[in-house]
């Protein structure tokens, strides 16, 4: 197991990507702090994993107070903590008419500050047991829709984060901090938010192949077996990275013919 004996935090893990990698961890060996805002899915991953290898914290990112909350209970509960997955997002869609100094605020505390508050907070914890930090981003860092400014903005940052973090806390702490940046994952988020357009709920069955050359988007659990190879051991000295999963490179691509 690749992850035996680890103490692993996974914010946003009550639902989508969080979940996934949630249920890997354990899989791997791992105990998992569970963390999310609705106690009745948090409380569901927790009985599917098991009440003795996962720790539910329920804490809003929104707070900055948050991050020393979560981490004082992690290591209360489990005695040390040596992995950090920044998962949990805040995906507001908005653009440069709906975009204003509040809802970046909103936006960049729980996709960007928090996170570099968890790490901060935990930073005694992570150089002690030689850990980890995985930061989830978006293919939307490198400049996003139209309609998901905010959201973009915030994952530009905290690929920025990443790669600053990832040299400092290496040479300083021994921790590695990287970053994978997934691209159109189905997870109940994402239809929700297409139900909330108008779409139906198997609006993923039928792609363009300008978006799903393989006839499909990707799935959660494909993230997750992604993410146990960059919070292993097996990564070994490599940090500073941002690596992204997708179908198609992001940077450079041509559109098909038929698609444009």
């Amino acid at each position: 197991m690749r992850l035996q004996d680890k103490v692993v935090l996974v914010t946003g893990s009550t639902t989508g990507i969080g979940k996934a990698i949630a249920r890997k961890c354990v899989e791997e060996g791992a105990r998992v702090i569970v963390h999310g805002r609705d106690k009745s899915s948090g409380e569901d991953v927790v009985k599917e994993l098991g009440v003795n290898k996962t720790l539910l914290v329920l804490d809003d990112l929104s707070d900055g107070a948050s991050a020393r909350r979560i981490i004082d209970q992690s290591v209360n509960h489990f005695g040390k903590l040596d992995i950090i997955v920044n998962n949990a997002a805040f995906v507001a869609s908005s653009n440069i008419d709906t975009t204003d100094a509040s809802l970046l605020n909103d936006v960049f505390s729980v996709n960007t500050f928090t996170p570099f508050l968890l790490i901060k907070e935990a930073l005694e914890q992570l150089s002690e047991n030689r850990g980890a930090v995985l930061n989830i981003g978006s293919v939307n860092a490198w400049a996003g829709e139209p309609n998901l400014l905010a959201y973009s903005m915030s994952k530009g940052a905290m690929m920025t984060m990443t790669r600053n973090l990832g040299d400092a806390l290496f040479r300083e702490h021994g921790v590695r901090v990287n970053q994978i940046n997934p691209g159109w994952i189905l997870t109940e988020k994402e239809i929700e938010r297409k139900r909330s357009h108008g779409m139906s709920d198997d609006w993923y069955k039928e792609l363009p192949s300008m978006y799903a050359p393989a006839g499909r988007i990707i799935w959660p659990e494909e993230i997750a077996n992604s993410v146990i190879y960059w919070i292993s051991d097996e990564c070994g000295p490599i940090t500073g990275q941002v690596v992204e999963l997708e179908q198609y490179p992001m940077i450079g691509r041509n559109a098909p013919k038929d698609d444009i």
